[in-house]
């Protein structure tokens, strides 16, 4: 195979992984933020026994290995997606995989506000969706940014094991031309493209919490 070969094959992978983590970290970021939030909000008083149930959930979808989540969750994409073959059925258990992992990330970063904040918000009047919006998610920005970082970071790796299944991208790229072909040409470039892509996005992420962390 040509090295012109090569760089075609992993043009489309590279945009099936853009596209699959991209989509992915979207829906992570919604579905964990507002798993993180509730995880918070319901750690004390009545709604207690809802944490502790969101919480067990939140722990099952961590402890699973992603590669056996892959697997698990088959039926569900194919009644999604209709199919559990290609970049669109692999954003189905990335989405899966990833939200309990950010949502325990969102949890951390809102109990590292200072309770004074808080507690000066409460006293100023302030509705728990105004701490929420206006004082807990605007304080723990840097980190919940820092966070996203390391879960998209995560989903790129996911990715990668997605194309065990035929999941399409980089991953794929990798097991049916690298390894099942012995295609070396492509493995090398694959690898090369990974880490650049996730030194790509560590950047951009360091760069927003600075830049959060300066306001």
């Amino acid at each position: 195979m040509t090295w012109s070969e090569v760089f075609e094959l992993l043009a489309g992978g590279l945009r099936e992984t853009a596209w699959m983590v991209g989509v992915s970290a979207l829906l992570t970021a919604v579905g964990g933020l507002l798993v993180g939030v509730l995880l918070v909000l319901t750690d004390k008083g009545r709604l207690r026994p809802l944490n502790v149930v969101l919480g067990a959930i939140v722990n099952v979808g961590r402890s699973l290995p992603f590669i056996i989540l892959l697997v698990a969750v088959i039926p569900f994409t194919r009644a999604v997606v209709g199919t559990t073959i290609g970049t669109d059925a692999a954003i189905v258990p990335l989405t899966i995989g990833a939200i309990p992992f950010f949502a325990r990330i969102v949890e951390s970063a809102l109990r590292e506000v200072p309770p004074d904040v808080v507690a000066a918000a409460t006293a100023m009047g302030a509705t728990r969706r105004q701490i929420v919006g206006k004082v807990l998610l605007r304080e723990a920005l840097p980190g919940l940014v820092a966070g996203l970082t390391i879960t998209v970071i995560a989903l790129v790796g996911y990715s990668a094991m997605a194309g065990v299944v035929g999941g399409g991208g980089l991953g794929d790229l990798a097991i049916r031309y690298g390894y099942q072909r012995f295609e070396t040409e492509v493995m090398i470039a694959t690898v090369i493209a990974l880490v650049l892509f996730v030194q790509l996005v560590q950047m951009v992420g360091d760069l927003l919490v600075r830049r959060l962390s300066h306001r």
